[in-house]
Parts: structure tokens; sequence; C-alpha cells
């Protein structure tokens, strides 16, 4: 009976910590993390975060200032959340602009999306993370994000150009770097 009863006490602690030990690797783990990697996890899991947004970010020390535009309606106070609960975080600056609600801006993103989706670019814009944001404003479309090659640069200018009320173009697409940042 002694003997179950120090293998029992035995198995136990060495389960303990087998356990504590795995907790441990775990936390190790996720603060393995740069501070700008685990935002940036955060903010593309955002669920309403979408083609036509984009929310960029720059760390000063425990603060996290929040910049970009988003056209999902919520996105930017989430954002704001999600970034102040990263251990490490002491302040967050948020300056993401909520785009205001206009059916000639909805119209403008439609037909961007369905004109290069066409046109063969659905590959940038058509995943969890899209490569490529679309970000629609008064009639004006700034294009950001990676593409692959300088022809798919330029073929998203002259398509967005090409679409009927749009006022401008801004294109800020980075041609040849991985999006995998």
């Amino acid at each position: 009976m002694k003997t179950v009863s120090k293998y029992l006490v035995l198995s136990l602690a060495i389960i303990t910590i087998s356990v504590a030990s795995i907790s441990a690797q775990n936390q190790s783990r996720s603060s393995g993390r740069s501070i700008e990697q685990q935002i940036f996890k955060k903010l593309i899991g955002l669920p309403r975060y979408g083609v036509f947004d984009h929310i960029t970010y720059q760390v000063n020390g425990g603060e996290v200032i929040l910049g970009g535009s988003v056209y999902s309606l919520g996105t930017s106070r989430s954002a704001e959340s999600v970034v102040k609960r990263i251990p490490g975080i002491t302040n967050v600056v948020n300056n993401i602009r909520d785009l205001p609600p206009s059916s000639f801006d909805n119209q403008i993103r439609r037909e961007a999306l369905r004109t290069f989706a066409n046109k063969g670019l659905y590959r940038y814009l058509y995943e969890f993370d899209p490569e490529v944001r679309i970000v629609v404003d008064g009639g004006r479309i700034t294009l950001v994000g990676y593409v692959a090659n300088s022809g798919d640069f330029n073929l998203f200018n002259i398509l967005a150009n090409g679409i009927s009320g749009v006022f401008s173009v801004q294109n800020n697409l980075i041609v040849g770097q991985d999006s995998n940042r």
C-alpha cells in the first residue's frame, strides 16, 4: 500500500512539473514575438477588417500610435481595444479615421473590386489578410500594400484611374516585397 502511495505521489509530481513546463514554454513563445508582430496578428484578426480598410501602427516603447482609415464601422474601436490588451503596451493613441458613409464611395468600392478581380488581380484581394487594400474616400482611391511585380503595380494604377466617378488615384503599392511582415 505504501509503495502504491509513493508511486501515486511521484506520478502526480511528474504530471505537475510537466504541466508547469508546458505552460512556461507557451508563455515564452508568446513573449518571444516582438510587440510589432503581436500588434500585426491582432489587427489582421479583427472580424470586420477587410480589403477596404487600412490600419497603420507605430510603436514608441510602451506606446502605440494607430493610424489609417477604415470603412467598417466599429473597426477603429476594436483595433484600439485589442492592441491595449497586448502585454507591454501602456498607452494606445487611436488616430484611425472612420470613413464617412457614402453610397457614391460604396459604388466605387464595388466597381474597383470587380474591375481588379476581372483583370486577374483577385489574388491580391481575396485572402484572410489581403495584400492590397483599397481605400476610397470622397471619390479618391488610395491603393496600399504589396504586389509581386511592376506589371501588377501598373495594372492596378491604370484600372483604378479608369473607374467611373474616381477623381484621383494614389498608388502606394510596393513592388516585390514579402507581404508577411
